[in-house]
């Protein structure tokens, strides 16, 4: 989280010396790190990245691509423009390898752990979700006693 961060804050740096091109890119990395350690925070285990690296890398990597696509196919002020598929070459890069690309690497790295919602761990979760709530309905000590209303349920 450290490292979040501390790229947060060069992104902030970098806005206010107008510094674009060098945010743009601590940007991609920011979002890669912020997915890398939200992907690989498990309260029950320690912090890996190895499952991941794959993704990680084909994300970091069609970002910048993406992000080296629209910086050579775009200057501010430019009137014409070179169009590819009917799309300047800019949107084209900018829809190919910053959405549609990284999309494709969710679409595969779903494809890859189809167990995370498999019936088993589903069953877990359920059976996890119902012992935490047998242990809540217990009583405390210094708890309001509760009442029964008019149908039976409790208030």
């Amino acid at each position: 989280m450290a490292g979040i961060g501390a790229l947060s804050l060069a992104v902030l740096i970098g806005t206010a010396l107008d510094a674009y091109r060098i945010v743009s890119v601590l940007a991609a990395v920011l979002i890669v790190a912020a997915v890398a350690v939200g992907a690989a925070e498990r309260p029950d285990t320690a912090f890996a990245l190895w499952p991941y690296r794959g993704l990680l890398a084909g994300l970091l990597l069609t970002f910048l691509l993406g992000l080296t696509g629209i910086w050579l196919f775009y200057t501010p002020g430019q009137s014409e423009y070179t169009y590819v598929l009917g799309v300047p070459a800019a949107t084209l890069s900018y829809l190919v390898f910053i959405w549609i690309l990284p999309l494709f690497g969710a679409l595969y790295y779903s494809y890859l752990f189809p167990a995370v919602g498999g019936e088993d761990v589903v069953e877990d979760i359920m059976a996890e979700a119902r012992t935490r709530r047998a242990e809540d309905d217990r009583e405390y000590p210094l708890a309001a006693d509760r009442t029964r209303g008019e149908g039976g349920s409790e208030r």
